[in-house]
């Protein structure tokens, strides 16, 4: 999430009321998250494990929870709560907006779109031409959504990230300021679910069509002419390359990269990343072939077990 102009690190500083180590003039032009940090951005990190992942990465800002050495290029945000200050600054340059009207007035539709009764489009929402809205369809704010896009009854594109830290008092979430992006000609089924990014977007690419009831996490990259079928559950930051199919009640687990032209079969648990171009099977992910094999010999057991008595 790009800021409107640029900051000061002392601007940062001072909004967050925290310290800092740098250049007080050191230009902040953003902020994300780890996996999408570019030079000029700020991460966050309040896990050890983490210091140096976040350190070495693409960010020249870190707002972090101990005083550690600065690398070369960079900027410290000393934070005692980098994650609520993460959320500050979210707060501060993407504040939720009310809307009182069905369709926003700052919203974009292009020409020869069709908007069925009972739609709400929210603000700053840019919607393509020829596109086909059905009824009862939630699109929140900054959406943008390509040309011929036809989306079902009932979807919801926009909503919050599945993303929560533990806190003795309970979860504290961690606030969304990201945008849901859906290129040319894709198809989005009845009651699907796409959340936005935290800071950046969650894409789905031209040519794509998602069956009923399927969601997609946050920051999630779907790549160009996929079929995804029902009750496929895709979690937050995976990348999902080109021409890819995945079969009904499929699920993912976070951070995973699936191959161009994959196949994955239905009900698999996808628990790991997979080259593209084969079919896969099971939970856990297995190739198709190897899978059928195992289940084969499985059935083979109670012959072997009678043999052996």
């Amino acid at each position: 999430m790009k800021f409107p102009k640029v900051h000061s690190l002392e601007e940062i500083a001072n909004l967050l009321n925290c310290e800092f180590i740098g250049d007080k003039n050191f230009q902040v032009l953003g902020m994300n998250e780890i996996h999408v940090v570019e030079p000029g951005d700020i991460v966050f990190v309040d896990h050890p494990k983490y210091y140096d992942k976040a350190l070495q990465s693409a960010a020249t800002i870190v707002l972090i929870n101990k005083k550690v050495d600065c690398p070369d290029g960079k900027a410290l945000l000393i934070s005692d709560d980098p994650f609520r200050d993460f959320n500050v600054l979210t707060r501060h340059f993407k504040p939720f907006q009310f809307a009182n009207v069905a369709i926003s007035s700052s919203a974009e539709i292009g020409e020869g779109t069709v908007i069925q009764p009972n739609t709400f489009i929210g603000n700053h929402v840019k919607i393509g031409k020829n596109c086909l809205i059905h009824s009862n369809v939630s699109i929140y704010d900054y959406t943008v959504i390509g040309d011929n896009v036809i989306i079902h009854a009932g979807s919801i594109l926009g909503a919050d990230a599945f993303y929560y830290k533990k806190r003795p008092e309970g979860f504290d979430q961690l606030i969304s300021g990201g945008r849901v992006v859906i290129e040319d000609n894709v198809g989005i089924g009845a009651l699907c679910t796409i959340d936005k990014g935290v800071t950046g977007d969650t894409t789905i690419k031209e040519g794509t069509k998602l069956d009923n009831q399927v969601h997609v996490g946050h920051d999630t990259v779907i790549g160009k002419k996929c079929l995804i079928a029902s009750q496929t559950g895709i979690a937050g930051c995976v990348v999902i390359e080109d021409e890819v199919t995945i079969w009904g009640q499929v699920g993912t687990t976070s951070g995973i990269t699936i191959g161009a032209k994959a196949v994955i079969m239905g009900q698999t648990g996808v628990t790991k990343s997979v080259e593209g171009g084969k079919s896969y099977f099971g939970t856990p992910i297995e190739e198709s072939r190897e899978k059928l094999k195992q289940l084969a010999n499985i059935k083979k057991i109670p012959e072997i077990l009678t043999k052996l008595k």
